[in-house]
């Protein structure tokens, strides 16, 4: 059955395509995106690059995810179809390598991303299902930040980030990749009981180390059987001809769509404007479309999970503030 929404995080969640597929542009990245900028750019030319490349973009995009820091400019500018989602964590993390916390800005909040005019916050947090105490303390965060989305009734976007527990284990290794979709999969369903209204997953499997599709496919079915609420695909930074064929895999086993950033863009970044223009123009326009494709026909539509709080006359006495 249906979970019912209110009408603040329902209309929050219409930032999707006309098939209730999430098609959504990120580009929230904040330390990584200064690391890919040309030597020497200033904090305005973060922002002018940002704003071009979500300028050429968004008009094909269901939203656009952003950042407080170097996306405003972008967010004041977006084309009126599109959503804005913004994000709530600060860049990075606390801790060493295998015990990370999660940092937030201390004057930066889901009031006032409520309060610009964004229809939903994304949280990020780095998670592994088998870190103990602060896998729980984590849990506790996700929960505090999901009550005051309540409170501000604007949806939540949860992204887990997988990381290894053992300093000797890269998160890029075979022996790490041997646990990912276990981790993915527990990850889903320890975390969809705390109800974020869409969880933005990673792929479940390093096709790096394991080009069989079908095991793709056997990983992402898993996902969809434990989440209770829609997931998403997140793009995590890898090369567009690798995130095509994982997305088509994910969609037609259950995920919703998709939140795609560098996979599309990161090329452009370091080009002259000249280039830049016209690498988007034609090759990130194209991207975003393949992909926006593959959701359109093969993802399940968020609408299936829920269903909108509809009210007799006096709805609106019994709506909480």
């Amino acid at each position: 059955m249906p979970q019912t929404l209110t009408p603040g995080r329902w209309r929050g969640l219409k930032l999707t395509s006309d098939n209730n597929v999430f098609t959504i542009l990120a580009f929230d990245q904040r330390d990584s995106y200064t690391k890919m900028l040309p030597a020497q750019a200033s904090y305005d030319d973060a922002v002018s690059i940002k704003h071009e490349v979500v300028a050429a973009l968004a008009p094909n995009a269901s939203a656009v995810l952003l950042d407080a820091t170097y996306g405003m400019k972008s967010a004041l500018n977006l084309n009126r179809t599109s959503g804005l989602l913004m994000a709530l964590e600060k860049s990075g993390y606390t801790g060493d390598s295998t015990y990370r916390r999660v940092e937030f800005y201390n004057d930066w909040t889901v009031a006032k991303i409520k309060r610009m005019g964004a229809s939903a916050v994304k949280l990020l947090i780095y998670y592994h299902p088998g870190a103990g105490e602060l896998a729980q303390e984590i849990e506790d965060l996700v929960k505090r930040v999901r009550a005051e989305c309540t409170k501000y009734d604007i949806p939540l976007f949860l992204e887990p980030v997988s990381y290894s527990l053992d300093k000797n284990i890269s998160k890029s290794s075979a022996e790490f990749a041997a646990t990912r979709p276990q981790v993915v999969r527990e990850t889903a369903e320890r975390l969809s009981p705390l109800k974020p209204d869409v969880l933005k997953l990673e792929f479940p499997v390093d096709t790096e180390f394991n080009d069989d599709q079908k095991s793709w496919r056997t990983a992402c079915e898993a996902i969809s059987k434990v989440c209770d609420v829609p997931w998403a695909l997140l793009s995590a930074g890898v090369n567009f001809e690798v995130f095509e064929p994982q997305l088509k895999v994910a969609c037609e086993s259950g995920a919703s769509g998709y939140l795609a950033g560098r996979a599309i863009w990161k090329e452009c970044i370091a080009m002259s404007p000249e280039d830049r223009k016209q690498f988007l123009a034609q090759k990130g326009v194209d991207r975003f479309k393949r992909l926006a494709d593959i959701a359109n026909q093969n993802a399940r539509p968020w609408t299936d999970f829920y269903q909108p709080s509809i009210g007799g006359e006096t709805w609106y006495s019994e709506y909480s503030e």
